[in-house]
């Protein structure tokens, strides 16, 4: 009976992407509330935005709400893939119906939302109704944990276990370890931790200065390392240090490990930080990259050493956790910068955080494989075990991180070449996916402020891009695989 079996998995399937349809619903309650509070006249629009997306999540729950669920570990791969598609179109009805924008710009909009990539087609930010500030802040937080780790919590609840879905949603190499024996209460504990850091981010920003509602939605975006903000000119707006401060802060603890943070809290000591070989390689990486940055500009001219710093620590933690927050326009950097820096942003940060890249473990690991390799040329017969720190690294872990290295670096080129065909130059095209597999936000050429002024099927492949980076490619990748649909 393998074609009941399939029928069964798939009515599965379509009944908990209908949940996280029938939940994700409800995150149109507070911008219509912001929008009530501000009458900035988008209660309507929230409103049937609401409607049609819960409409939507019972038709795809009700036919399948009497089926047992179940669903086997690669199942997992269907569900996310279709609830980051599904909740990208759906989560572009706001930007429809609000500010009139046309379907590819508002899908556009919102899957680099979800993906906490920062790109973004509106332009005018500070002209927008409040509403819809606050909701495109809304999506990047949501995105930024994973609304299915949200969902995992209580997913007990509703008769399906959930490692599945934590396994192809969490993001870095590591993805069997947990923080707690259960998963929905490893789940709990990352969206504490989540919420806590946010909440200390808000009162950060406003005690240097912002305004609660500034405060607020740029919190959003910084622990979600995603870069979306209220005004077009960033965080540049502000021309604060304070603030400036207050995002390098939180921009850091948005792309370590949150496993880490839960160790640090459990602990109640920051050695945790230190302790692990990815934070401290991550951390390190960080200096270099801002040591570097700030020797070139004050040696080409372009600021006094103390500005220098300034904008070149701002922007290469903004860069390599891949927030994608301005205070300056790189772009415009002299020399080899504008490009170091997009290199750099493929490392991204630590596995388990919310930034996007490859991740600092994948890095180390390829690194010290390939030093092995050498060290194997002067010692051919000698054991070398690959070590992190004390930890032996599987070698099934190795060739995975080599699989994945090769997929990422060919799906890179194929879709460089993808968005070359559409008749963007090849500096526009090479930045225009880089930052949108590594989910950065700001990029070269024709994308260095935004994707307004790119063709739709661009646009188009930038959302596939950005899905991929935020899926980590393979999760889209094995569902193009005839065997993944085989019995």
């Amino acid at each position: 009976m393998p074609g009941v079996t399939r029928h069964r998995r798939m009515a599965a399937v379509l009944r908990l992407v209908g949940v996280f349809c029938i939940v994700f619903s409800l995150s149109m309650l507070p911008p219509l509330a912001v929008s009530l509070w501000y009458g900035d006249g988008e209660v309507r629009h929230f409103l049937l935005s609401l409607g049609i997306i819960f409409l939507t999540g019972v038709t795809l729950w009700a036919p399948g709400r009497l089926a047992p669920p179940e669903l086997r570990r690669r199942d997992g791969f269907l569900v996310v893939a279709l609830f980051w598609t599904v909740l990208s179109a759906l989560g572009a009805l706001p930007f429809i119906l609000g500010p009139h924008v046309d379907f590819v710009d508002a899908l556009f909009e919102a899957a680099s939302g979800f993906t906490t990539t920062g790109a973004t087609v509106l332009t005018g930010l500070d002209t927008l109704p409040r509403s819809v500030l606050f909701y495109r802040q809304e999506l990047q937080w949501f995105g930024g944990m994973g609304l299915i780790v949200l969902a995992v919590a209580v997913l007990p609840a509703l008769g399906v276990g959930g490692m599945q879905l934590y396994r192809a949603e969490v993001p870095g190499p590591m993805k069997e370890d947990k923080l707690t024996p259960r998963l929905r209460q490893t789940a709990q504990a990352l969206w504490l931790i989540y919420l806590g850091l946010t909440a200390a981010c808000a009162l950060g920003f406003w005690f240097a200065g912002m305004s609660v509602f500034d405060a607020v939605a740029h919190s959003m975006a910084t622990l979600s390392t995603g870069g979306f903000s209220t005004h077009d000119a960033s965080i540049g707006y502000f021309h604060s240090p304070a603030v400036e401060a207050v995002a390098i802060v939180f921009m850091l603890a948005g792309g370590i490990n949150f496993a880490v943070h839960f160790l640090a809290l459990h602990r109640r000591s920051l050695h945790p930080y230190w302790q692990d070989v990815e934070v401290r390689a991550f951390l390190l990486f960080v200096a270099a990259a801002i040591g570097v940055c700030t020797l070139a500009l004050k040696a080409y001219g372009f600021y006094d050493f103390g500005a220098a710093l300034r904008y070149a620590a701002f922007e290469a933690v903004s860069v390599i956790t891949s927030t994608g927050f301005g205070t300056a326009d790189f772009s415009a950097w002299p020399a080899f910068l504008p490009v170091l820096l997009i290199f750099v942003s493929f490392v991204g940060g630590c596995g388990g955080s919310t930034a996007g890249g490859m991740k600092v473990m994948r890095v180390l690991v390829l690194v010290y494989e390939g030093l092995r390799e050498v060290r194997r040329l002067v010692h051919p017969r000698a054991h070398m075990a690959l070590r992190l720190g004390h930890r032996v690294v599987d070698q099934r872990v190795a060739q995975n991180i080599w699989g994945f290295f090769a997929v990422y670096i060919a799906t890179f080129a194929a879709l460089m070449l993808a968005m070359m065909l559409t008749g963007l130059d090849q500096a526009t095209a090479f930045s225009a996916v880089a930052t949108c597999m590594n989910n950065l936000g700001p990029g070269l050429g024709e994308v260095a402020y935004d994707f307004a002024g790119v063709p739709d099927a661009a646009k188009a492949i930038a959302v596939f891009a950005m899905l991929a980076g935020r899926l980590e490619v393979f999760t889209l990748l094995v569902l193009l695989t005839p065997e993944y649909w085989k019995e």
